[in-house]
């Protein structure tokens, strides 16, 4: 080992432990989002979206899908005309169809053409939301700004079971419009010395939960209705983590053709979540 070596002692970035680890933790974020993103703007998602139309007793005709739509006390019915057809996984649709009941947050897809429309319950109503993947929005679209990657956002937290699970009732990005949730319990964590709780819904995954939040950032440089983040299941003590680097939009942040919960009060943070993705540059809005 020469002299000059030994009176200076260095640590390359490249050996650096920490800075290793966050370039892993960086990376590995860049690529869950870049996931994200292409699971938003696939030729299905929400940025293919053109109309929202609440069904009546009465049928309607959209312009963006084929059939003439009501709803009955058994659920969605179309009555195609002729030479117009949907399909369905059962094969194909031609003169007047019963869907039947759907269930609450649930669905369908029919299929038209290179489009599918989609066929949904949302707060108590029927909804027919068709979704064409050469719309100008979903061509234009570039992604989603976002804070950089930070893991001092990453927090631990505790989960806090109810003794029985409520029913929560929140807002929608719908004027109008109301969802109810199954509230498991709530999840409490520490950030920059205070102590805060979060109601919980189930997440998608069994075990998990799904964060509906606002905090100080919102309509500043985030978006002001409402930001999500997945939680995953906490451990057999209780322990679990929360990730604020993957908080992200609503569809409602992107388009008015969404339903959107809102958060529940408790749920409207005081301070700043400086992570996760911003507000979106664009937007389609419908024209009244």
């Amino acid at each position: 080992m020469s002299t000059e070596t030994t009176r200076n002692p260095r640590i390359t970035p490249a050996t650096d432990s920490a800075a290793t680890d966050r370039a892993a933790f960086g990376s590995d974020w860049e690529a869950w989002h870049a996931g994200h993103e292409k699971q938003r703007a696939s030729e299905h998602g929400f940025l293919a979206i053109t109309g929202l139309h609440f069904l009546t007793e009465e049928p309607q005709r959209f312009e963006d899908a084929p059939g003439a739509w009501s709803a009955t006390a058994a659920g969605p019915v179309v009555d195609l005309a002729e030479g117009e057809e949907l399909g369905l996984d059962a094969g194909p649709l031609t003169g007047r169809h019963a869907f039947g009941p759907i269930a609450e947050r649930a669905g369908l897809n029919a299929i038209a053409g290179n489009a599918v429309i989609e066929v949904a319950k949302r707060g108590g109503h029927i909804v027919v939301r068709p979704r064409h993947p050469d719309t100008a929005f979903r061509a234009a679209y570039q992604g989603t700004p976002t804070y950089l990657p930070n893991p001092r956002w990453v927090v631990d937290a505790r989960y806090l079971p109810f003794e029985t699970p409520r029913e929560v009732t929140v807002g929608a990005s719908v004027e109008g419009l109301q969802h109810v949730y199954e509230a498991p319990g709530e999840i409490e964590f520490e950030l920059r010395g205070e102590t805060f709780r979060l109601t919980v819904f189930n997440g998608y995954v069994p075990g998990s939960f799904l964060v509906l939040f606002t905090d100080a950032t919102s309509g500043i440089t985030t978006y002001a209705a409402n930001r999500t983040v997945s939680v995953a299941a906490p451990d057999a003590s209780g322990v679990t983590s929360i990730d604020f680097n993957r908080a992200v939009n609503l569809p409602c942040a992107y388009t008015d053709y969404a339903t959107c919960p809102l958060p529940p009060a408790e749920n409207r943070l005081p301070i700043g979540i400086e992570a996760g993705e911003k507000t979106p540059l664009d937007r389609i809005t419908v024209e009244l």
